[in-house]
């Protein structure tokens, strides 16, 4: 068992201000995982003062950037001489399979913003038409209040922390209360590398910690990910502070089937693309959109796949479909999986609870055909390893139904034609389509169109989020062409 019995406040372990604990069981099997402090709105006002000091008086913001890149380099080692550690730590807290190597994508951003602070146009020169000379500086925008979910700690978190940080900005980051162990484990990253103080927090706790992070007069930009409902709340009060803001929300992703394309393989992605993380996953390919002339044989390569994918302890290597986060979210699913049914859509396999593992929050693969595009299961997201085989007539219809969703986060175009699934994916209204593969990579961007977010992540384009651009000029020529004119 894991005891944290501090928070990460400004660059040290310190006592929480008040004594609620938040107590981890395993997803899997019920066991005790571990403790931790849950931060309150008091620990949130000592990390945003320290964040704020260390900013406006603080050395972190006036590094020279390789400076920063060296110093973040002491994180990056940190974490890798943990991953077997923190990849256990993790699966054992949230349930998502060992497989999925966390700590390792983790380990990847970090290396992906290192390089990228050496390549990143913090200045440049530029003319302008008038004749000024111009000099681009971009700037740090500030404090940095992060926000991430329980399925990826690590990963959300590097992907904010390190951007963030290479750019020159403070930071404090709400992990999710189911997450805290991996979160504070992070944090001890952190301190290794000996970063100023007051640069970087990490404080764990619920959503009131996360309402009373945002509205934090301290807070000059938000970073979050999670639930699109959240985002809309987070957005309002960014809004209302005029305060920079970037949001990674929800989707329900379509994987498009051209009817040229080959069932084993496409099948085999899309089960992957819909079920890893166990389904818990924003970019998930959750409906599967089918030539009517083929529905039963896709939805038999559909299902052989998804079989195929090895269900039970997310601590076994060969584990591709884990747990539920928690019994909330194995009810969640189970309502979702009802509406379906009450719908009409009819099971082609799974929807119950996985018999022989009682202690833990398992539910079998699901696959549902018969779906209509107005359903529940195809337009709300059911974070959980659903699929949703949806049936069209010819591709302009395809094209119709994948962009019948509020989000537009993800989705791939399968067809043995590499030229006509590119066509196809330009006219996705989404961030990320796959070409005959599963769209998400370290270095290119990630993030939504429509109800799934405003800005990227995961790639070079992300320091353009944590930075303000400011512009230098002189003239060499009277201004405008007035100044001196007679």
């Amino acid at each position: 068992m894991r005891e944290f019995p501090h928070l990460y406040v400004g660059g040290s372990f310190v006592p929480p201000a008040t004594d609620e604990r938040l107590t981890i069981h395993s997803p899997a099997d019920g066991t005790l995982v571990g403790r931790a402090p849950a931060a309150s709105a008091a620990d949130v006002d000592r990390a945003g003062a320290a964040a704020r000091a260390a900013f406006d008086e603080g050395p972190w913001p006036r590094l020279d950037v390789a400076e920063r890149a060296r110093l973040l380099g002491g994180v990056r080692d940190a974490l890798a001489a943990r991953l077997a550690d923190l990849d256990e730590l993790g699966t054992r807290e949230n349930g998502i399979p060992i497989s999925v190597r966390p700590a390792a994508s983790a380990l990847a951003v970090a290396d992906h913003y290192l390089a990228a602070a050496g390549r990143y146009p913090f200045e440049q020169d530029r003319r302008g038409d008038f004749g000024s000379r111009g000099r681009l500086v971009r700037e740090p925008v500030g404090v940095v209040a992060g926000i991430v979910p329980w399925n990826g700690p690590l990963l959300q978190a590097m992907g904010k922390l390190i951007p963030a940080l290479v750019a020159g900005c403070t930071a404090v980051l709400k992990p999710a209360e189911e997450t805290p162990l991996t979160s504070l484990a992070l944090a001890e990253c952190f301190a290794a590398a000996g970063l100023p103080e007051g640069t970087v927090s990490i404080l764990p706790g619920g959503r009131d910690v996360g309402r009373h992070l945002v509205a934090h007069p301290g807070v000059d930009k938000v970073a979050f990910t999670g639930s699109t409902a959240a985002g809309r709340e987070i957005a309002r009060i960014c809004g209302e502070q005029l305060k920079r803001v970037t949001l990674e929300l929800g989707g329900k992703s379509a994987a498009v089937v051209l009817d040229d394309a080959d069932a084993a393989t496409t099948a085999t992605l899309v089960a992957l693309g819909c079920m890893v993380y166990s389904g818990q996953a924003c970019a998930a390919l959750t409906r599967a959109l089918v030539p009517a002339h083929r529905h039963d044989e896709l939805v038999e390569a559909l299902c052989a796949a998804v079989r195929a994918l090895p269900v039970g302890d997310p601590l076994d290597e060969k584990t591709v479909i884990g747990p539920l986060v928690a019994e909330r979210q194995l009810r969640r699913v189970e309502d979702y999986i009802a509406s379906g049914l009450a719908d009409g859509a009819r099971l082609a396999m799974g929807g119950r609870r996985l018999a022989d593992r009682p202690d833990g929050w398992f539910v079998e693969p699901t696959v549902f055909v018969d779906v209509d595009n107005s359903m529940r299961i195809a337009q709300e997201e059911i974070f959980g390893p659903v699929l949703c085989v949806i049936p069209y007539r010819d591709e302009d219809e395809a094209v119709r139904l994948a962009n019948d969703t509020s989000y537009g986060l993800s989705g791939a175009v399968f067809s043995g034609d590499d030229a006509r699934a590119d066509r196809v994916a330009r006219r996705l209204r989404t961030g990320s389509v796959g070409v005959n593969a599963l769209a998400g990579d370290v270095g290119l961007p990630f993030g939504g169109y429509k109800c799934s977010g405003i800005g990227r992540e995961f790639s070079i384009e992300t320091l353009d989020e944590f930075t303000e651009l400011k512009t230098l000029a002189r003239t060499d020529t009277a201004s405008f062409g007035l100044v001196g004119t007679s």
